[in-house]
């Protein structure tokens, strides 16, 4: 599964674009965010990217989870999301 890694500059169409262009490949991708402006741009580009696939008939979901991550040599707690299109299977 790619791993899309968010940073609070990002910008939430640019990341909803990578998350449309790799669900409608793979159907599923991982967005990973450490800390709270991060967060917001992921689940902002979520939101966005579901708009991008609803076009195209693809109904895109979220599962948001807890995880670890070492950064710089510190463990961090990550909010990771894993978005997968629950009809993409169907088609």
């Amino acid at each position: 599964m790619d791993i899309l890694k968010v940073s609070a500059n990002s910008s939430p169409n640019s990341v909803a674009g990578a998350i449309a262009s790799i669900i409608r490949g793979c159907g599923q991708v991982e967005l990973q965010s450490v800390g709270a402006g991060v967060t917001n741009q992921a689940v902002k580009s979520i939101a966005v990217a579901r708009g991008y696939l609803a076009g195209v008939g693809l109904d895109l979901v979220c599962f948001p989870e807890f995880s670890s991550v070492n950064i710089n040599g510190e463990e961090r707690t990550a909010i990771r999301f894993v978005c997968l299109c629950d009809n993409y299977y169907s088609e």
